[in-house]
């Protein structure tokens, strides 16, 4: 594994070279984009972008989890958490790039 992390930077950076706009628009579409999707899955909504994969909301239910150090049970309350599924043809991109 390579350990580079893509960053919003990253990303504006790609914009920038590729569609041709200036540093502050591409920078100004990347947060855009990236705050349709967070508001989306903050009100429940499962984004799906095509041949890339679908970001989900699951409620997590309610359960009893352990302290490692003490193994005291300690209650965990239910929560929502988004979970990513990738695409089958984003998983057939990344397995030939192996």
């Amino acid at each position: 594994m390579s350990g580079k992390t893509v960053t919003r930077a990253d990303l504006t950076e790609a914009v920038y070279q590729e569609v041709g706009l200036s540093r502050n628009e591409s920078a100004e579409l990347v947060e855009l984009v990236l705050e349709e999707i967070a508001q989306s899955l903050i009100s429940g909504e499962d984004v799906k972008i095509s041949s890339f994969g679908s970001f989900l909301v699951r409620n997590k239910g309610e359960r009893v989890g352990r302290n490692p150090k003490t193994g005291e049970e300690v209650p965990i309350g239910p929560r929502r958490v988004v979970v990513f599924r990738p695409s089958q043809v984003l998983k057939e991109r990344v397995s030939r790039r192996s």
